[in-house]
């Protein structure tokens, strides 16, 4: 399994209603497609308290020939390229996604950590207990729970969705617009 996301930065006077239309527009679009995990639509807004206006979706993918046709087979993120310019994606690689005691409910935030490993960490013991630590985050109101790593900076992506705004968060917090998951 695979995670990826990529970020639009957008200028402080950005009309966010604009990413919002877009997403109420074509979000359903990657519903059911072959491949995906899922997908979060996300956005960050200042006029919300963020500090920066962006749009930046989520992805966890089954397998990586789904994540292959979405980023060049001509589909999905031709439009992000057409639109805004080829933005860099990031990639982890999965250790655990999990459904939290909200998974029956839509999720409308998410939060994402980004952890460097310490220096010297061994992988197969750090790794787990990155799960483990991510779990034990959890609460009543977690959706879904990805832990994944960055095996060339070696660095921990914790993503949660969340079925209410958290209180408080180790990272960065977004509004959830969409979310397109497998067929079922």
């Amino acid at each position: 399994m695979h995670a990826m996301q990529y970020s639009i930065n957008l200028p402080a006077d950005y009309d966010m209603g604009i990413i919002r239309d877009r997403v109420a527009r074509t979000g359903a679009a990657l519903d059911g497609f072959p491949g995906l995990r899922f997908k979060a639509y996300l956005i960050r807004e200042r006029v919300t308290g963020q500090p920066t206006n962006e749009y930046a979706p989520f992805y966890v993918w089954d397998d990586v020939d789904g994540m292959r046709r979405f980023l060049w087979g001509g589909v999905g993120f031709a439009g992000i390229v057409s639109s805004f310019g080829r933005p860099p994606v990031l990639s982890w690689t999965v250790a655990e996604v999990a459904q939290g005691p909200a998974h029956d409910r839509k999720p409308t935030w998410a939060t994402r950590a980004l952890t460097p490993l310490p220096e010297g960490a061994v992988p197969d013991l750090a790794v787990p207990a990155a799960v483990a630590r991510a779990r034990s985050s959890w609460s009543d109101t977690t959706h879904t729970s990805v832990v994944a790593v960055d095996t060339t900076a070696w660095v921990v992506c914790q993503f949660q969705l969340h079925t209410q705004r958290p209180d408080d968060s180790d990272g960065e917090l977004y509004e959830v617009l969409h979310l397109s998951r497998a067929a079922a």
